[in-house]
């Protein structure tokens, strides 16, 4: 299997530790992931407010340079995925030579050939749970996992199209592939706040709290997001979070590929858990 890797903004700096986790899973499964060369920022939920075009044309690029390799185009980042994918489908609605007029001035077309996913949706649909299982060497026996999908991997339906945004269960489906037990919780669904942070700062702390003491409250060890925003947002700001809904607990907050890496053997300074805020030792590993 191999994928054209979009690593986007964050990968590249705040989230490293989620970098690193996920190109050592992909070595320990077999995945070939080839990061774009020259990629560009995917405009981050924002761009396209000030300007349409542009935000579809720069991710016009970024899929084009994904074409140009002849593979599928994957990210590990729900708003990654989300600006991608609706830069695609109102590029295959009608706006690609628009777009493609401007990418002329770099000598490169957007055809529409590659398709954009996502690491959890490549991880079920392509490469499998049932080969998945087969590698995991370290079952996650006895943890209990808060599976957080955020906003951006589900809505909208008609972009995103992957499963019910409703009642989702590929994470729920991918944890207990690694031997853990998925726990159901209320904030499982809610936006994590993480693009309000600077303009709502109050509200998004409470937001953080809540989720927090909501994965707490229904027994989790931890949570799991596979959005490298929701976590930064639910482990850099709980001690805030915390503050503000008056609670003590501290809840460990993982990305996808860190929770896949622990089942995969891996170490947790391999995956990068050393640099978190919250604790991650009580996990055991």
């Amino acid at each position: 299997m191999r994928y054209a890797l979009f690593p986007g903004c964050v990968l590249e700096g705040a989230a490293g530790e989620a970098r690193q986790a996920t190109l050592h899973i992909a070595r320990a499964l077999g995945i070939e992931l080839i990061e774009l060369e020259g990629w560009t920022c995917c405009g981050a939920s924002h761009v396209q407010d000030v300007d349409e075009i542009a935000a579809v044309t720069i991710n016009a690029r970024n899929i084009a340079l994904a074409e140009a390799l002849k593979l599928p185009l994957v990210t590990v980042c729900n708003t990654c995925t989300l600006m991608l994918r609706q830069a695609k489908t109102k590029l295959d609605q009608g706006m690609k030579e628009k777009a493609n007029h401007f990418l002329a001035a770099g000598n490169i077309q957007y055809e529409g050939s590659s398709e954009v996913t996502h690491l959890l949706w490549a991880l079920i649909r392509d490469y499998g749970l049932d080969a998945l299982r087969q590698k995991v060497c370290r079952p996650l026996t006895g943890l209990r996992i808060a599976p957080y999908y955020g906003c951006h991997i589900l809505r909208p339906p008609a972009v995103m199209n992957f499963e019910d945004p409703v009642n989702p269960h590929s994470l729920e489906d991918l944890i207990l592939a690694l031997g853990a037990q998925p726990v159901e919780f209320d904030a499982k669904l809610k936006c994590c706040g993480f693009h309000a942070v600077f303009t709502a700062e109050t509200d998004v702390h409470h937001m953080t709290g809540q989720t927090i003491t909501s994965a707490a409250a229904a027994g989790a060890d931890a949570i799991v997001t596979p959005c490298p925003l929701c976590q930064m947002q639910l482990d850099m700001y709980q001690p805030e979070g915390r503050q503000a809904v008056g609670t003590a607990t501290e809840m460990p907050v993982l990305h996808l590929s860190q929770l896949i890496g622990l089942a995969l053997g891996l170490s947790p300074r391999e995956l990068g858990l050393n640099r978190h805020v919250a604790n991650t030792a009580k996990l055991g590993f």
